[in-house]
């Protein structure tokens, strides 16, 4: 591991008592995260309940015995004999704060909004009851093709209060990308918007509903949001979402006690290569790991305001909806997050009252690169997600914003992080401040042996997580599930990033494990490749691949996306091979590089460098990815036409 970064934030003199994890830690006899850290993975029984017990998980029937009463991987049993449901853990403030704001939304379609805890308990007992009506019960699937708005939260509460699942795909997606999704489980229920507005364009999604619908036969019932003002209808079946919600619920809904593991959601994964992943998540799982990572690490609380720039494709939009559990108000924002330059998100974050706000950290890093003057007004911490965010990011947060960076980093499979931030551990530029509570990760080698610090190595997890998969939608046998994370070391999860952790805790993630660049018998991480080259003046944007050969050296091949009006010319290039050179060595510099329009991307934002590199390789770039998955498809074919 290169030379590690600078401190740049410690923690207040006064964190002990200040913050939950302080109180946590001074209520169980330890002197900070360090003995909380190792007792939540030496004792997980005594860990769980207490912090169950301490985040106020409300349970419907208390847990039986022993919080983790089996730790076989995969099929671990947590808390038997519980019951409860995420929404009425998601709606307790309504009880105690009903006049308090729970949700503020900020949209390029329409004015913004807000809705007190009574409103959206009443809003979610509304819309429960129009799904009752429908047919809706325990374990049906109930879909929505919705933006991050409103209705989408009560949507996915109402769902969940039924002890339906839920499943959600932004409207961006194509619509291969829909019926790939919403196919693989057969919703009865579609919630859709008719269109929406991405910064000053209006997007009509009206035949794409049809054609969606069409393809899923088992979709009974089509509700329309009319949030781009069509007033479509398409279909005698479609009805509006005021039909839906228009009746008598009452002040609350009635919430359906569920066991721990009984499914709340369906996240898909990128879909890049087949059919994307239909990964169930439980009720437990996700509130008590949701409450452990917001409410403890974050830190967050009643008085926060909580908005990560996100859509309803990506597990930061349900991750943000959990900002509701530990009884925050959520902010939400659809739209184009660059309509008025990189400043959009900050504004609404000035406009909003946000207290804590999270963003991609490509985002982040165009911000650093720009030299972006921010008015931090309320905020506490700035988050950061989706790719390893450079030192240079950090400093910039630092600098510019003068607050400190909760860097995490998990992914849909278990909708968390398996490492992060936390209000008791200093933060250095360009690290990862270790693993979060009760999450036993590890760096291993090729032989499935547990690496030493400053060492890299695929990342993996060694003992259960209370939000790792119930399973895979259809995967009866488990064999689907077993063999996308258990299937490398026997028993212990492999998550499939390339990390190194430090002498005292802290991490690095350099890039997917299977995109690690091997040069000559040295491994390289992609990620200090574009903290390096993406910090240059006139890139915007980059993408690296190694093409193994006989001679096992390789090509290695450097895509750049020049920012507007900056040229690629001879002097841009040789920056780039002195600045490569330079801040990581000689094996670092590509042997060719070129000019591109874009950088493939899925809908979520991760680069895609496999595909990319099997293109490159002979493959169609239909066969390695599906172009509903992607932000533009033309960018992957770029690659079959540029092999040489």
């Amino acid at each position: 591991m290169s030379e590690r970064g600078e401190i740049l934030w410690q923690p207040p003199h006064d964190a002990m008592t200040t913050t939950a994890m302080g109180r946590l830690a001074t209520q169980m006899g330890m002197s900070g995260f360090d003995e909380l850290l190792a007792w939540s993975l030496a004792d997980p029984d005594a860990f769980w309940h207490t912090v169950t017990a301490f985040t106020g998980v409300r349970w419907m029937s208390p847990p039986a015995g022993a919080a983790l009463a089996d730790a076989t991987m995969p099929g671990a049993t947590w808390f038997p004999g519980a019951t409860l449901n995420y929404t009425d853990g998601a709606l307790a403030a309504a009880t105690t704060r009903p006049n308090d704001i729970a949700v503020v939304a900020r949209s390029q379609t329409r004015a913004g909004s807000q809705l007190t805890w009574a409103e959206l308990a009443s809003q979610v007992a509304r819309c429960a009851e129009g799904l009752r009506r429908l047919g809706v019960g325990p374990g049906d699937r109930v879909a929505g093709y919705l933006p991050n708005i409103p209705e989408a939260v009560i949507a996915l509460l109402a769902t969940a209060s039924l002890g339906a699942v839920w499943s959600s795909c932004a409207p961006e997606s194509g619509i291969r990308a829909v019926t790939d999704r919403f196919g693989q489980i057969a919703p009865t229920v579609l919630l859709a918007v008719d269109g929406y507005r991405y910064g000053t364009k209006a997007i009509d999604r009206t035949d794409d509903i049809a054609a969606i619908t069409a393809a899923m036969p088992d979709i009974a019932h089509v509700i329309v949001v009319d949030y781009l003002g069509t007033g479509a209808r398409t279909s005698t079946h479609h009805s509006s979402w005021h039909d839906l919600v228009n009746n008598d619920a009452g002040p609350m809904p009635v919430c359906t006690p569920v066991p721990f593991d009984h499914p709340l959601y369906i996240l898909f994964s990128s879909g890049t290569t087949g059919l994307p992943k239909p990964i169930v998540h439980g009720h437990g799982g996700i509130t008590v790991e949701h409450l452990k990572a917001l409410a403890l690490h974050h830190d967050l609380g009643p008085t926060d305001r909580f908005f990560w720039f996100t859509t309803t494709g990506w597990m930061m939009w349900n991750y943000q909806v959990s900002g509701l559990l530990a009884g925050a108000t959520v902010v939400l924002f659809d739209g184009d997050p660059t309509a008025d330059g990189l400043g959009t998100l900050w504004d609404v974050c000035i406009d909003t009252a946000t207290t804590a706000f999270g963003a991609s950290a490509p985002l982040l890093m165009r911000c650093a690169r720009d030299a972006l003057v921010v008015d931090p007004g309320d905020l506490r911490w700035v988050g950061s997600t989706g790719a390893p965010l450079s030192a240079a990011g950090y400093r910039w947060v630092h600098d510019a914003v003068g607050v400190p960076v909760h860097s995490i980093s998990g992914g849909t499979d278990v909708c968390t992080a398996f490492v992060g931030m936390n209000p008791l551990t200093p933060i250095r530029a360009g690290e990862i401040s270790g693993r979060l509570l009760g999450c036993a990760a590890a760096a291993f080698d090729d032989h499935g042996h547990a690496l030493g610090p400053n060492t890299t190595g695929e990342l993996v997890v060694t003992a259960p997580m209370p939000s790792m998969p119930v399973g895979f939608w259809g995967d009866d046998d488990g064999s689907r599930y077993r063999a996308a994370y258990f299937d490398t070391f026997d028993g212990v999860w492999c998550h499939g990033d390339w990390i190194t952790f430090t002498d005292d805790g802290a991490c690095v993630i350099t890039g997917r494990s299977d995109a690690t660049l091997n040069r000559g018998g040295v491994r390289l991480g992609t990620s200090d490749f574009y903290g390096v080259v993406e910090a240059l003046a006139g890139i915007d944007d980059s993408l690296v691949v190694h093409l193994e050969d006989d001679t096992g050296l390789g090509q290695l091949r450097l895509f750049v996306v020049c920012a507007d009006g900056a040229p690629f010319d001879d002097d841009l290039q040789a920056r780039i091979r002195t600045a490569l050179r330079t801040e990581l060595s000689p094996r670092h510099l590509p042997d060719r590089i070129d000019a591109i329009g874009a950088v493939p991307r899925t809908l979520s934002g991760k680069k895609l460098e496999i595909p990319v590199k099997r293109v490159l390789q002979g493959a169609a770039a239909s066969d390695v990815a599906a172009p509903g998955s992607l932000v533009d498809p033309g960018a992957l074919t770029w690659f079959e036409t540029h092999r040489s």
